[in-house]
């Protein structure tokens, strides 16, 4: 036997050194598996290394709650409007109540239609007259001119040319006295509308705001530096026939070297800067040092510009035909009326003509004193990135300047997770190479359940289309939390708790497994960053901001060694996540209240539940997607996930009761535009082969079916797909270029003839053959001030040449081509020609389908007793805009 004293015995020695300690046995004291009594704040809180469940509706609620007492009052604040008893005291001041009056005075006339006395004459009228009193009242240090501007011309917008007759402006320029500057600020909004209402808010209440702050410039003692020119549009709606006259054709047009855009797609509310530049920050620069309540998002332009927003504005025009830099800037609250009979003066909130007045007075000093004006082209440095934050302050950077922030962020964010994981494994005990491909798999859990989130978003989607369910967010827009916010976050949540359930491990408690998931979602923005930064879109910076502030709390808990423990690493996470949060609720909410009623205007070819879905997937991920991992540290945490798809089916349930039905009279309605209209069709011989009238209805909206059983003879409707099938562009006066592309889904009741003006007529004056394959025809147009041309050549002839905007032509454009025509102070008739070729030479059969459509939009008076009953037996809460028109083809 060997003796006892060769044999060697292991000896455990205490020691003070962490590092020495058996790391299952620091395992133990790190989380609480020792027999350790839990403190009195620990029992209220925690059981078995969780938070008691109880406490998830005050967690949940947290963030409600500062949604709701933060973010939606700095989106909803407006400043105190100042009244006229107020002047004395600040004479320098925009005065809120003047404005109001000023829109009250134009709203008077009613519904200002280009080519209508409204439009041509009293509005020219009122606004004239007001110019010339404050002309009369002007101070000591400025001169005034107004011009009166009729012009005509063309252009292409939307692949139609887009011509015009005799439309008008007036110009009003606003000089130091004895200035002979070259260089003018120009400002621009548009006195016309649309024929459906008043349009208060689109754009009124703009021209209202400029016909102010001149009277305040007029007035002050404060010299400009440099002239500024007011525009005061008199064709936007038809569309942007106006600034294309004035930045074409206008003496002053070529002096003007900056632009301030003003104009509207609702009532009220903040005005938002969408649009800068292009390529000029020196305009945002300018901007953040005048403005006195920013509101401003690059993430707006981006949109704006990749055609989300079913709109556009003058700022175009004067982009792409002036190359003038500019900024625009639009009111979007309460779209719900916007271009209906609802947008009313009374509803326009006086504190909205405040904000903008105090924000266009400064951004005119502030531009027209700015010496980047001098030469604008020395100063086109690229895009910007900029947002304002809660309304308190702006900020911008260049776009340089914003690719080396989200790279430098994202890579902070990435070494500052991958510390952290190696910390972990230190901590746990578990060799890192166990631990990385623990990370792999967390990983892949989450993007699992960003995946199923969405997929399960975008399926409730389009069942409630399938169903017949769509827009029941409309009014009560949150039921949209339950129908898809609730179900995106039960996918983001149940996937990784699924995960965690069927993986336990004790050396790897929950409080370190759901810090890891935490980690990964930051890995996983701060890729998105990278790979959307590459792609040269600028709104990455919200993913920047998210990892940036997440960072922030992975350092804070490393440098206190509150990562180690269970739960209290929660705690910097939540005041690290709270200001963000309230950030992208605050902007979110913008958008939200900016796209809901948009989506009443899509038109029926497109799911706004599929929209809405995608909106939600995108701004949950951004606001909750460091909140709903948290919800894994309180107990019977599946339970709470799948209680967010008990609200969801309860809202699907609310969806189909009264409450769910999107409209409501004045405040939420559904639109339609009605033509009363008559079809002319001849054969090859000019001979009539087919006449028929009726009420061509062209939907807004998905929900087409709400009025089935409730208009006169709505039943009878049928759709116009067998006529595009048979006819040039479906045989239709379609009034403008989105009525041509959402076209076959318009819907035809056979009805009695309209009354109607002088009808559309084109004259044959002359038909010479120039070559043996070459035709011209000259003709001319008479007709109402709104007038459509569609050319479909025949027979394999094509249009060499015409008198028109050569770019279809030139551009290839493919036939039938469109011509959109109206004309405003003078009904001129259009003299035009246009050349055929046919390389066959076979003049004795068809060469050219001609159509023209008229459109009586502003002739209440035309308007049958028949259509009048028909129009009036829609709901109440319908917005209808009637009209009659024509529609007539012959054969050349």
């Amino acid at each position: 036997s060997m003796s006892s004293d060769k044999v060697r015995r292991r000896v455990i020695t205490p020691t003070t050194d962490a590092n020495n300690t058996d790391p299952l046995l620091r395992h133990a004291e790190l989380y609480g598996l020792d027999d350790k009594q839990p403190t009195g704040c620990e029992r209220v809180f925690i059981s078995e290394e969780k938070i008691k469940w109880y406490w998830a509706p005050a967690f949940i609620g947290f963030w409600l709650l500062i949604y709701c007492v933060i973010s939606i009052p700095a989106s909803n604040h407006l400043p105190r409007p100042l009244t006229i008893k107020d002047e004395a005291k600040y004479p320098e001041r925009f005065i809120a109540e003047r404005a109001e009056n000023n829109l009250k005075n134009l709203v008077d006339l009613g519904p200002r239609v280009v080519g209508s006395r409204a439009n041509e004459l009293d509005a020219v009228t009122v606004i004239s007259s007001r110019m010339r009193s404050l002309r009369a009242e002007l101070g000591a240090v400025h001169d005034i001119e107004i011009d009166r501007q009729v012009a005509s011309g063309s252009y292409i917008h939307w692949e139609a040319v887009n011509m015009y007759q005799s439309i008008q402006n007036i110009v009003v320029k606003i000089s130091p006295k004895g200035s002979n500057s070259s260089t003018y600020v120009l400002v621009n909004s548009h006195y016309d509308t649309v024929p459906a209402g008043p349009g208060a808010g689109d754009d009124g209440s703009m021209v209202a705001t400029m016909m102010e702050t001149i009277r305040v410039l007029a007035k002050s003692k404060i010299a400009l530096k440099h002239p500024v020119v007011f525009l005061f549009n008199g064709a936007e709606e038809n569309p942007l026939q106006a600034s294309h006259a004035f930045i074409t054709q206008h003496k002053w047009a070529k002096n003007c070297k900056a632009l301030i855009n003003l104009d509207s797609a609702g009532n009220g509310g903040r005005e938002i800067l969408f649009q800068s530049g292009p390529n000029h920050p020196w305009l945002m620069k300018s901007y953040r040092r005048a403005i006195k309540h920013p509101y401003a998002s690059t993430i707006a332009e981006e949109m704006f510009q990749h055609n989300f927003i079913p709109s556009d504005t003058d700022f175009r025009i004067f982009r792409d035909h002036g190359a003038v830099p500019g900024l625009d800037m639009a009111y979007q609250y309460n779209g719900y009326v916007y271009h209906t009979s609802f947008d009313r003066a009374e509803i326009f909130p006086r504190g909205s003509f405040q904000n903008t007045g105090d924000n266009l007075l400064a951004l005119i000093r502030e531009i027209s004193s700015a010496p980047e004006l001098e030469d604008t082209s020395k100063h086109a440095e690229g895009h910007t990135v900029y947002y304002d934050v809660m309304g308190w302050f702006l900020v911008f950077y260049t776009e340089t300047e914003g690719i080396i922030l989200n790279v430098v962020v994202s890579i902070a964010a990435i070494v500052a997770c991958g510390l952290a994981i190696k910390l972990m494994a230190v901590n746990t005990g578990i060799k890192l190479e166990k631990l990385l491909k623990h990370t792999l798999h967390t990983f892949t859990a989450l993007v699992l359940a960003v995946l199923a989130g969405a997929a399960l978003t975008m399926f409730i989607a389009v069942l409630m289309d399938l169903i017949h369910l769509p827009l029941s967010w409309f009014t009560h827009n949150w039921m949209m939390l339950g129908l898809y916010f609730c179900p995106f976050f039960f996918g983001l949540g149940m996937v990784p708790a699924m995960y965690f359930h069927y993986t336990k491990n004790p050396r790897f408690p929950i409080g370190q497994r759901v810090q890891l998931l935490m980690h990964c979602h930051c890995l996983f923005l701060a890729l998105l960053t990278l790979v959307l930064t590459i792609c040269s879109i600028r709104s990455a910076f919200v993913l920047m901001l998210t990892c940036l502030f997440y960072t922030v709390g992975v350092v804070f808990n490393i440098s206190t060694n509150l990562h180690s423990r269970n739960v209290a690493w929660v705690i910097p996470h939540i005041v690290c996540y709270a200001p963000p949060f309230v950030f992208f609720a605050y902007f979110s909410h913008g958008f939200l209240v900016t796209f809901i009623p948009m989506l009443g205007r899509f038109g029926d070819s497109v799911n706004p539940e599929l929209v809405l879905g995608f909106f939600s997937v995108a701004v949950g991920l951004l606001t909750c997607g460091f909140v709903v991992p948290m919800l894994h540290m309180f107990r019977k945490s599946k339970t709470i996930f799948c209680s967010l798809l008990a609200i969801t089916l309860l809202c699907i349930i609310l969806a189909v009761t009264p409450l769910g039905f999107p409209y409501r009279p004045e405040t939420s309605v559904q639109r339609f535009s009605v033509l009363h209209a008559k079809r002319t069709f001849h054969d090859a011989q000019n001979n009539v082969r087919r006449s028929d009238s009726g009420y061509f209805i062209m939907p807004q909206d998905r929900r087409t079916y709400a009025v089935k059983n409730k208009v006169l003879n709505m039943t009878m409707a049928t759709n116009v797909k067998e006529d595009c099938r048979k006819e040039m562009l479906c045989g239709l006066p379609l009034y403008n270029m989105r009525w041509h592309k959402t076209r076959a889904r318009g819907l035809w009741i056979p009805a009695t003839e309209p009354v109607l003006g002088t009808a559309p007529a084109v004259k044959l004056v002359s038909k010479k053959q120039l070559t043996p394959t070459k035709m011209r025809y000259e003709m001319q147009l008479t007709g109402p001030d709104h007038m459509g041309l569609y050319f479909q050549p025949l027979d394999g002839s094509r249009i060499n040449d015409w008198s028109f905007h050569k770019a279809p032509l030139r551009l290839g454009y493919k036939p039938p081509y469109y011509i959109y025509f109206s004309y405003g102070a003078s009904s001129a008739a259009l003299d035009f020609w246009l050349e055929l070729e046919k390389p066959n030479g076979a003049w004795n059969t068809t060469s050219l389908e001609l159509g023209v459509s008229g459109f009586w939009i502003h002739h209440k008076e035309l308007l049958t007793s028949d259509f009048t009953k028909f129009v009036n037996s829609f709901p109440n809460y319908v917005d209808v805009a009637p009209w009659p028109a024509s529609y007539e083809t012959r054969f050349y």
